[in-house]
């Protein structure tokens, strides 16, 4: 048990550096484009999953926050914000490259959360869900949208970079130091034929444990994908059902709780079959 804490926490250690310096990068990005962003999509019209999908793919869950503010004022479409929320990578990319993983690797789940986002939001509005606006509407301003985001808008580059560093070390930590311990105790072999043989049940609970309204079940799965313990499809299916805390804010700031209900129950069931559509292609 030393043991696997001690690997935990060299393994989590080394990548620190990385960690924030790609922060560090995609605070500077947010900071300078996610005001432009949120009033481009929200003006998207009938485009708004293309563009939506698209903007999700940025890391973290800001725009997934932003999205479901968005669509509580009835500024965009329901189609755009489930493509908003199932694109978002939260923590996915951020792990990816610090871990080292391949561009190609990378360039395909980005490609399959695009995709998968970008369908499923224009399906959602041709059955309906497209943009009926609030005439007295009107767009969120920037300190509500960090009253419920778990971040400090005002704070700086710097400062918000250091605190998701740290915030995601220690998810990465407890996260590496239970995934050995469970190696340990199963074994790796054990564990991985498990998932291996029931694809099924992998994919409907990584797609559940994605809905959890924090950055630790992305973490989580993108670290058991990149060691071979979780299957591409049922990691897709956790990371596409994950939104950050998108979903949390959609319930908080709509007034129609059914709605948001639904909407949930649709990410969760889209992230099911792209999971299990992936399970059978690879």
């Amino acid at each position: 048990m030393t043991d696997a804490l001690l690997d935990a926490l060299w393994d989590t250690a080394r990548l620190i550096p990385f960690l924030f310096l790609t922060y560090l990068a995609m605070e500077y990005i947010e900071h300078r484009a996610a005001a432009g962003t949120r009033k481009l999509i929200s003006r998207s019209g009938r485009l708004g999953p293309l563009l939506g999908a698209a903007a999700g793919l940025f890391p973290q869950c800001g725009f997934s926050t932003a999205a479901a503010n968005l669509y509580a004022a009835r500024l965009i479409s329901r189609g755009t914000l489930i493509a908003v929320f199932l694109s978002t990578s939260d923590e996915m990319l951020p792990i990816l490259i610090s871990e080292a993983a391949g561009v190609s690797e990378i360039l395909k789940l980005l490609a399959i959360k695009l995709v998968v986002g970008m369908a499923a939001g224009f399906l959602v509005d041709l059955a309906g869900g497209r943009l009926r606006r609030d005439a007295s509407a009107q767009e969120p301003k920037i300190h509500e949208l960090c009253e419920h985001e778990h971040c400090d808008c005002e704070a700086g580059i710097l400062p918000s970079a250091l605190r998701h560093t740290a915030n995601i070390t220690v998810f990465l930590f407890l996260a590496t130091a239970a995934l050995n311990l469970v190696i340990l105790l199963v074994g790796e072999d054990s564990l991985a034929a498990f998932m291996q043989n029931q694809p099924v049940i992998s994919v409907l609970l990584t797609a559940l444990a994605g809905l959890i309204p924090n950055c630790a079940p992305s973490v989580l799965m993108t670290q058991l994908y990149l060691q071979g313990a979780l299957s591409l499809g049922a990691a897709m299916a956790g990371l596409l059902a994950g939104s950050g805390v998108g979903i949390l804010v959609l319930f908080r700031m709509n007034p129609d709780r059914k709605e948001s209900l639904k909407i949930a129950g649709t990410v969760y069931l889209t992230g099911v079959v792209a999971g299990l559509l992936l399970e059978l292609v690879f």
